[in-house]
């Protein structure tokens, strides 16, 4: 029986021992207290309490946390938005004992804080600038946070917007009007490329003109060289300059009649169309043909008689 209590004893003893010996995690902190009371922090590693009067109040994690808050506001121009803010924080590790005993619930009062800050901040701004500043409204934040939290043993290592959420009739009637903005740069860029595409059909029908002109000219040029060359051959055999321009033109008459005759599908009317009717043309030619020439010999003659002297002849001298 003695020997019975005597182990139980032990036993005892071991389990007290053993109650006082605990482990703490990496980037952890141990919160002891004595009889209700505060005496001291364990960090990572094995650590000792004394058995029965020492607890573990709690554990603070000294790593870097995230807390998502989500607060909806409105801005400027009366548009209701939801702005995701993510703020990441840690606890001081000289600060341990302020992060456990001042704050209750830590994440509530970062909450409340990032309400206060957004909704004095975005009022503000107007949509577009919401989007714009975000980081302006990130660095409001972690300011009023750093300030506030400080004091509770907290660092505040970063805020980001991270969405900015407006509501699905403005999202809507955003992106019409960004869609209406590229189908005006898209028309006016067609109507550039248009503009440009008539400006080179203008320039290339101009050169097409002027090289037809030109082609004209050249045509008309080389016929009334052929027909110089047809009167002095006609001139050379003694047909004068008047027989032999009517001659000309009645052979020109005649082949013309004679192109059209080719032509099964022509529509054209020559008037007047007969032989009589050439043979009255001609000589009405030769007619005006010895009018002229007598009104230039007598015009030769008056010049002559004043002292005029034609400048062809002067240079044949």
């Amino acid at each position: 029986m003695g020997q019975i209590i005597t182990y139980a004893g032990i036993f005892l003893l071991v389990l007290i021992i053993l109650s006082g010996i605990f482990m703490v995690k990496q980037q952890t902190a141990a919160i002891i207290e004595r009889f209700g009371k505060f005496i001291g922090t364990r960090h990572s590693g094995l650590q000792f309490k004394i058995p029965v009067f020492d607890k573990i109040a709690g554990r603070v994690n000294l790593r870097i946390q995230q807390l998502d808050v989500v607060v909806e506001t409105k801005t400027k121009d009366d548009v209701f938005v939801r702005l995701k803010i993510s703020v990441q924080f840690q606890v001081r590790k000289d600060a341990v004992y302020d992060a456990f005993y001042k704050l209750e619930n830590p994440h509530d009062q970062i909450t409340s804080y990032v309400f206060d800050v957004v909704r004095a901040e975005v009022p503000k701004m107007k949509l577009d600038d919401v989007f714009e500043r975000k980081d302006d409204i990130a660095i409001a934040v972690k300011s009023e946070l750093n300030e506030a939290m400080s004091n509770y043993g907290f660092d505040i290592i970063k805020t980001l917007v991270t969405d900015i959420d407006p509501d699905l009739q403005v999202k809507e009637a955003m992106n019409r009007i960004n869609a209406a903005e590229r189908e005006k740069v898209a028309a006016e860029f067609e109507a550039e490329a248009e503009r440009i595409k008539i400006v080179a059909k203008a320039r290339a029908e101009a050169e097409s003109k002027r090289l037809q002109g030109q082609g004209i000219a050249d045509q008309r040029r080389e016929i009334a060289r052929g027909l110089e060359e047809s009167v002095d051959v006609l001139n050379n055999v003694g047909i004068n300059s008047q027989e032999a321009s009517a001659l000309i033109v009645v052979t020109q008459h005649y082949d013309t009649l004679q192109s059209m005759g080719e032509q099964t599908n022509s529509n054209l009317i020559l008037m007047p169309n007969s032989p009589q009717a050439g043979s009255n043309m001609l000589n009405d030619m030769i007619t005006s043909f010895v009018a002229s020439n007598q009104i230039g010999e007598q015009m030769k003659k008056e010049n002559e008689a004043k002292g005029i002297v034609n400048r062809k002849n002067k240079a044949d001298d």
